[in-house]
Parts: structure tokens; sequence; C-alpha cells
């Protein structure tokens, strides 16, 4: 399992971990993934840094689409960076549970274990794609 080392940043409405450029490619720009907080399931969107070709993910949410329009809804990843008191500068580990569907996240030196399993075909994922956008 491929591991990054993220960093956490403080933005105007909260926090974001922003990916070094030398490991993008473990991560697809503009999509939903799931993201494992503590055992929980999560959501969030992996987006490119405007200028360079860095990645980052803005917030993790409790649905796919509060992670594409979070307006209104809950940021987990504030909370759980609270709860782990990762502060603004500080790190995060990313585990690459299944590239471009799971990742975990987890503090520098926390073990933790995942239930890895398959992402769903891609004409499940495709007909659950078209569901959501109606």
């Amino acid at each position: 399992m491929q591991t990054v080392r993220a960093t956490c940043a403080e933005t105007a409405t909260g926090v974001r971990l922003e990916v070094p450029a030398d490991d993008r490619e473990a991560f697809p720009t503009d999509e939903v993934v799931r993201i494992v907080c503590d055992g929980d399931e999560l959501f969030g969107r992996i987006e490119r840094a405007l200028t360079g070709e860095d990645r980052f993910v803005p917030g993790v949410y409790d649905t796919p689409d509060a992670a594409r329009d979070p307006s209104g809804a809950t940021d987990r990843l504030l909370e759980w960076t609270d709860a782990h008191d990762v502060a603004a500068g500080g790190s995060v580990l990313i585990d690459v549970i299944e590239p471009e569907f799971l990742y975990g996240l987890r503090e520098p030196g926390e073990t933790t274990f995942y239930d890895a399993r398959e992402p769903p075909s891609e004409s499940l994922s495709d007909i659950a794609k078209d569901l959501e956008d109606q």
C-alpha cells in the first residue's frame, strides 16, 4: 500500500490537505473518492491546484453530493484534524488503499487497519453516477 505525506493547510473556511506534485499520480483530479477517517467511510473530492501539479483535498463529507457541493455541509476533515491535534503546516498520512477509489487518513506514527474492497465495475459506477446527477 502506498502512503503519501500530505500537509494540512489553513483556508478561509477550515483546512485542506495538500498533496505534493511527486505523488499526484495516486490521486484522480476532480473526482469524488471514499476517505476513511477513524473507521468512518466518508467522501472527498480531489482537486488540482490552480498553479502547478499539486493536488489537494479541500474537505471530507458524509455524502458524495456534499463532497461535490459542500455549501451547508459539515466538513469532517476539520473535525478530524482538531481531534488529532494536527495544526496548519503539520503532516497527515494518506494511505492509498485502492487507487482512484479508497483512501485513508492517519497521523504520522499511527498504525491503522482498513477493510480493502474492490471498486464497483465501470458499468455500475457509471449507473450510480448518472443517478446521483439526476
